[in-house]
């Protein structure tokens, strides 16, 4: 099991701050239909709720949560948003979500639910088996999914023996996820503390790892400031 040391920083920047560590064994194929309709289904929702008030997608307590962090921390979450921010105003612009492979699709749908930015790791290309939840530096390397070179000065970053893999803005390419995964670490950052979302978002995940990425071997830790 991969564990999680959070820096002390934290306990000012973030103090309701819980982490939520899977671990599971899954099979990662492109995603299917079913899952792709829930996608859709989340998405029409959001845009049917937040549509006409796109900025009140800020106010979303797990989200403005996780936006205070950056703040606190040095970063403007309007430059760099949340991914699960991210992804709320696209589906409530009406634009189309991206179909990727079923983990990743997994990973959205339960971060559309829950306001929480989630990241996802092959753990078999993570480096020790420690993490760190620090804040990134200025010049430090990191190479995110899909942008290229990224800025994490400021940003709230988990770093293994090697470097950065993950922000709540983007995961990091060394450690993506890919149809070869086969050992899925995601890591659910609930920046608001709230017990009953945060249950929520595990009986979802638990249900949607099962049912669409075959998912066995499910162990979770939970980690407080």
């Amino acid at each position: 099991m991969i564990q999680i040391a959070i820096n002390p920083v934290y306990k000012t920047a973030a103090p309701h701050l819980r982490i939520l560590d899977i671990v599971a064994d899954v099979e990662n194929p492109p995603t299917d239909d079913a899952l792709w309709a829930e996608l859709e289904s989340l998405a029409a929702d959001i845009r049917d709720k937040f549509g006409d008030e796109i900025l009140e997608i800020n106010k979303i307590p797990s989200i403005a949560a996780t936006r205070a962090a950056y703040k606190a921390l040095g970063k403007d979450p309007n430059r760099y948003r949340p991914s699960a921010e991210a992804l709320c105003r696209r589906a409530a612009k009406g634009l189309s979500l991206y179909r990727t492979l079923t983990v990743i699709d997994v990973i959205n749908a339960i971060s559309m639910m829950s306001g929480y930015s989630i990241g996802g790791f092959d753990v078999d290309k993570i480096e020790g088996d420690l993490l760190t939840l620090g804040v990134g530096q200025e010049g430090e390397p990191y190479e995110a999914i899909g942008r290229g070179p990224m800025n994490i000065a400021g940003l709230p970053v988990y770093r293994d023996a090697v470097g950065g893999i993950g922000t709540p803005t983007s995961d990091h390419e060394r450690t993506k996820l890919s149809p070869d995964t086969r050992r899925l670490l995601m890591i659910i950052n609930a920046y608001d503390g709230d017990e009953d979302n945060i249950c929520h978002a595990l009986d979802a995940t638990r249900q949607m790892l099962t049912k669409y990425a075959f998912s066995t071997n499910i162990e979770i830790k939970e980690y407080k400031i």
